[in-house]
């Protein structure tokens, strides 16, 4: 398995230096990244992943208020095949016909997406899992998306919202095509993410649930440490055998 960097946790970093911090990420052994921000420069981006040997399958974009034409042409540049919606209105959770909206909002970008051979997902925090018609929300909106439209599970803001991830990741199956690996003691305060191995979540069984996903994805979304070194544990972690 070669894990993947969501390049948010690394936001400040790259605001100070883009080549120097996408270095350390590759000699910290990691192979891909999630780049978060792709259309303002990326021709850049896709010359300094290039440069440290390091390529992006996933992006985040603001799939449901951007500029799609854009975006899809900068993930395309950058050989992203899938975008991702990295949010929405918390607001919209709790009421079926916005879900609907939502989801069609989507569906609208997947279908201009598959024109250039892309595919578009959405990215949970704990928002979305609000019980509606009997169920998640989450899993509501995923009965109204079209087939080719995929879900990124954050397994960290699943379990925050008081869901199981592993049970999750099962009922959704073959939806799911990425997953957000992140630890902590499961509280919505982002500053208590740690290094994966050193809070409450259970790495191990997450990975064993999500052993058919293609694209694994470390992330911390802030951290009272440093950084750099919560990354390099987290995939020394993982390599070790996350148990």
């Amino acid at each position: 398995m070669s894990y993947s960097l969501q390049l948010y946790t690394l936001r400040e970093h790259l605001d100070a230096d883009l080549d120097a911090t996408l270095r350390r990420v590759a000699q910290a052994g990691y192979q891909q990244v999630e780049p978060y921000r792709i259309v303002p420069d990326p021709h850049g981006l896709a010359s300094a992943l290039h440069r440290h040997g390091l390529s992006a399958p996933t992006a985040h974009a603001p799939l449901l208020d951007g500029p799609l034409e854009e975006i899809f042409a900068a993930a395309a540049h950058l050989g992203a095949g899938t975008v991702i919606a990295p949010s929405s209105p918390a607001e919209a959770w709790d009421d079926p016909e916005q879900i609907k909206a939502l989801a069609s909002s989507l569906n609208e970008a997947a279908r201009r997406a598959s024109d250039l051979g892309l595919r578009v997902g959405y990215h949970n925090h704990w928002w979305e899992f609000a019980p509606v018609a009997g169920r998640s929300a989450l899993e509501y909106f995923a009965d109204q998306l079209y087939e080719q439209v995929v879900l990124q599970i954050d397994t960290y803001w699943a379990a925050v919202a008081g869901m199981d991830p592993v049970r999750l990741l099962e009922r959704l199956g073959s939806r799911v095509q990425s997953v957000h690996l992140k630890d902590g003691p499961i509280n919505a305060d982002p500053s208590a993410q740690v290094a994966l191995g050193e809070g409450s979540m259970p790495i191990g069984a997450l990975l064993e649930a999500a052993a058919y996903v293609p694209v694994q994805v470390v992330e911390l979304d802030d951290h009272r440490g440093d950084m750099f070194t919560a990354v390099e544990r987290s995939l020394a972690f993982l390599q070790a055998g996350a148990r």
